[in-house]
C-alpha cells in the first residue's frame, strides 16, 4: 500500500507566521520513502506523525526557496545518521545544489557528501527507483531552475507541481496523472507572481482530468479565504474529488480508482 503524509501545508507568508507547518510531503511506495520539499517544520512534524526520516530513499526539492528547503540539510542528517551511513539520494533543482547569481546553494558542502548520490534535476530528467520512475516536469517560478516531479508507480501516476504559474507545457506534462498535488497559495483569481490560484487550479484539473486532486501550500490569503471552500469550488467546477490538505493529512493513492476513493486523517 502507498501513502502520502503531509508534514506541512503552508506556503509563502503563512510559513513565517507558522499558521501551519511547511515540512513538505512524505510519499511512501512499498519500501520506498520520498520526502518532498522539506521546509520549516519537517523534523518536528515527522516525529509527531511517526515518520522515520532515516528510512528516506530520496529527498526531492523543487527549488531554492526557504519554504521548500529550509530543513534540507537536517533531513539529510536524519537520513544518514549525521553521515555515519552513506545512503539515500538527493534530487533537486540546480539552484538548490549549485546556487546561482541570486542564491547560495541550499545544500551545504558538508551535507553534499552524505547521500550516495546528489543529482541536479532539470526538465525531462528521469530517475528510476525499483518499480518507480520519477520525471522532472516543467515549472515556471521565481527560481528559474524550478521543477515539479511526476511519479510513475505500478498502480498509479502521481504528480506534484511544486511552485509554478499555469503554462501550456505544465498541462501537457501532467497528462495521464491519477493523483495531482497542486501548490495553490492564492484563492480565486488572486495569484501574485509565478504561482497558482484557485481559478488556475480549475483550468489545470479540467484539462488533466485526474482521479483526485489535493490542494496544498496555502498562503495567508488562502487561509483567510478558507482552503476547504476553495477545494469545494474546484470540485464543483471539475467534478473531480478535491481535498484541501491540512497538516497530518494521510492519503492512500491506490484507493483512488474509478470504483472507490478513501481519505483519512490520523
Amino acid at each position: 500500500m502507498s501513502s502520502l503524509i503531509f508534514l506541512g501545508t503552508a506556503g509563502g507568508n503563512a510559513v513565517s507566521k507558522q499558521i501551519q507547518s511547511g515540512g513538505g510531503i512524505v510519499f511512501q511506495v512499498g519500501e520506498l520513502q520520498f520526502h518532498l520539499d522539506p521546509g520549516p517544520g519537517a523534523l518536528v512534524k515527522a516525529k509527531e506523525y511517526g515518520i522515520n526520516l532515516n528510512h528516506n530513499t530520496a529527498v526531492l526539492v523543487t527549488h531554492n526557496h526557504t519554504n521548500h528547503c529550509a530543513e534540507l540539510n537536517v533531513v539529510i542528517d536524519a537520513m544518514t545518521h549525521c553521515g555515519l551511513e552513506h545512503r539515500g539520494v538527493l534530487l533537486a533543482s540546480k539552484s538548490v545544489i549549485l546556487g546561482n547569481e541570486q542564491m547560495h546553494p541550499a545544500l551545504t558542502k558538508h551535507h553534499a557528501a552524505m547521500p550516495e548520490k546528489v543529482i541536479p534535476m532539470e526538465k525531462n530528467h528521469k530517475i528510476g527507483f525499483d518499480l518507480v520512475e520519477i520525471n522532472a516536469i516543467s515549472a515556471e517560478h521565481g527560481d528559474e531552475t524550478a521543477v515539479g516531479f511526476k511519479f510513475f508507480c505500478p498502480k498509479f501516476t502521481l504528480s506534484y507541481t511544486g511552485d509554478t504559474k499555469l503554462t501550456d507545457n505544465l498541462i501537457a506534462e501532467l497528462g495521464g496523472t491519477d493523483i495531482l498535488i497542486l501548490n495553490v497559495p492564492y484563492p480565486g483569481n488572486k495569484a501574485a507572481g509565478m504561482n497558482l490560484d484557485t481559478e488556475s487550479a480549475i483550468k489545470i484539473v479540467s484539462m488533466v482530468k485526474p482521479k483526485a486532486v489535493i490542494l496544498t501550500h496555502f498562503g495567508f490569503e488562502m487561509f483567510k479565504a478558507n482552503p476547504l471552500e476553495e477545494a469545494r469550488a474546484v470540485q464543483r467546477a471539475t467534478d473531480v474529488p478535491t481535498i484541501a490538505a491540512k497538516d497530518g493529512l494521510l492519503v492512500y493513492p491506490e484507493s483512488y480508482s474509478p470504483h472507490r476513493s478513501v481519505r483519512g486523517y490520523p
